[in-house]
């Protein structure tokens, strides 16, 4: 193990690398921010013939909390007849 901590081609790996300084400080690895050209504002625009589409609608939003309570009644189920079923398994082995 002391030969692999001597040894300089592993300890260099592990060193921080010094970082190349032609034009790394113009070139963020972020890039900068650019506003939208008038071609992505248009595909970024809300269209009408879509709106029926949008998933927003309150009819949505009912069903989605009504599958949240079923899932949690068949859960609560599922959870009722494992207790029921580890009693009738106890109630057994007493007898």
């Amino acid at each position: 193990m002391a030969f692999f901590l001597n040894n300089n081609s592993i300890s260099s790996h592990f060193r921080s690398h010094p970082k190349k300084t032609d034009d790394a400080l113009a070139l963020s690895k972020r890039g900068f921010h650019v506003e939208p050209g008038a071609r992505e504002k248009a595909l970024l625009a809300e269209d009408a013939a879509l709106r029926r589409f949008k998933s927003h609608k309150k009819g949505v939003h009912r069903v989605k909390k009504i599958g949240d309570v079923l899932t949690i009644v068949v859960v609560a189920g599922c959870c009722y007849e494992i207790y029921v079923k580890t009693m009738m398994k106890e109630g057994a082995r007493e007898q």
